[in-house]
């Protein structure tokens, strides 16, 4: 029995998506966008581009004017993505930009990008492509909007390949760090408002000093998770020798640390401090600390080192790195709390709008999806219709579920 509040539903997707896709040059394009992105949020179970079709069209040849529509028509995903923060940006209070990895599992080899890859988490490898998304995170959820793809040197450099999947001649194999400063700048040129922190982890990236270096220099505040393995000097003076910080700062007793006395910057403090939600206290120890950058005469950045312990859980100690020297430390633990809603974003994702059913081959096509997933899960978790129909924004205890168990 059709609701008031499913009325409108109904009655509000066709505004987004108008505000959306108004910009596609042909009325074709604009129709089918609307068609696809109505029945990722309608359709049952697997959204492959023929269950859309039955779900949202009676046409015979939706399927394949679908697919087309996805995988071949030449139209500019990044305004859309535009589009998409604004209204995310107007719906919630932003604390942060997180940008993270996102594995994506495929069948066969010919997707754009598809490899095998060692999942630490899981101790296997899989078969997947690689997405790095930017999303609009407040307290209690993010949002996806902007995407890359991550492509391995075999895509890269194969012409075949990248003829067959229409990679663009400006695409590489970069490395996680040079996708996350082209999507915080992106973010930053769209930006309607202030600059928001970037969180972002860093514990299995190459090349970490380098971004952190480069955030900095852009002005752009961060907290971001770093790998034990990080050199770092130690005090505001520059004078020590390099160290990594798992033999610096995971000792038993951080202030016996034996080269503190010979500089008077070198400073370590350690509070209880309430982790986020107020539902458990941790210790956490902090002092300033530099971080060389690759290459001679690279200038050296004071920033701020954060060592998380929750004995109550017994987990490993997370390392946080941040730029933010006066913000205090529970203001900082809250942005780095933003991190793993990105990941709960992703399943809640792969559950309900079709992130993981895209069909298609191609690099173009790859982009189309994830703008057209990233909108309809935008839609769904923060249209007022939405709300009204009992789908609420995720509650914050299942948020400090992820942060706890985000040790490296």
């Amino acid at each position: 029995m059709e609701t008031p509040a499913t009325t409108l539903a109904q009655a509000s997707l066709p505004a987004f998506a108008r505000g959306l896709f108004d910009h596609l040059p042909r009325a074709d394009q604009r129709r089918w966008a609307h068609i696809y992105l109505e029945g990722l949020l309608n359709t049952p179970g697997k959204k492959s581009v023929r269950r859309i079709a039955e779900t949202v069209s009676g046409s015979p040849t939706a399927p394949q004017s679908l697919q087309q529509f996805v995988n071949a028509s030449p139209w500019d995903w990044m305004p859309v993505r535009d589009q998409l923060a604004g209204w995310v940006e107007r719906r919630l209070p932003l604390r942060s930009l997180v940008i993270d990895q996102v594995i994506l599992r495929k069948r066969g080899q010919h997707s754009c990008g598809v490899h095998r890859r060692y999942l630490p988490s899981t101790g296997r490898s899989v078969t997947c492509q690689v997405g790095v998304g930017a999303f609009l995170a407040s307290d209690d959820s993010a949002v996806p909007v902007n995407w890359s793809l991550l492509l391995p040197r075999a895509w890269t450099e194969d012409p075949i390949r990248r003829a067959r999947t229409r990679i663009p001649d400006s695409a590489r194999a970069w490395p996680f760090a040079t996708h996350a400063l082209e999507l915080a700048g992106q973010a930053a040129t769209g930006a309607r408002s202030r600059l928001l922190p970037v969180v972002a982890d860093l514990e299995g990236s190459s090349g970490a000093g380098g971004l952190i270096g480069r955030l900095d220099g852009s002005g752009r505040e961060f907290v971001v998770s770093v790998p034990g393995k990080l050199r770092i000097v130690p005090g505001g003076g520059g004078r020590m020798a390099h160290c990594p910080v798992n033999a610096s700062f995971l000792g038993p007793v951080l202030p016996a640390y034996s080269l503190h006395e010979r500089d008077p910057g070198f400073q370590v403090r350690t509070e209880e401090v309430a982790l986020p939600g107020h539902l458990d206290v941790g210790t956490v120890t902090s002092c300033l600390v530099r971080v060389p950058e690759p290459g001679p005469g690279a200038a050296l950045r004071t920033y701020r080192l954060l060592v998380v312990r929750n004995s109550a859980k017994g987990r490993p100690a997370q390392l946080w790195l941040t730029n933010m020297l006066e913000t205090s430390t529970e203001d900082v633990l809250g942005l780095a709390a933003t991190l793993p809603l990105a990941a709960t974003a992703v399943r809640d994702m792969e559950e309900q709008v079709g992130l993981l059913d895209f069909e298609g081959r191609s690099y173009p096509g790859w982009h189309h999806h994830m703008t057209l997933v990233s909108a309809a899960y935008a839609h769904r978790l923060l249209s007022s219709a939405s709300r009204r129909r009992g789908i609420h924004l995720l509650p914050r205890e299942r948020m400090l579920v992820a942060y706890a168990g985000a040790g490296p």
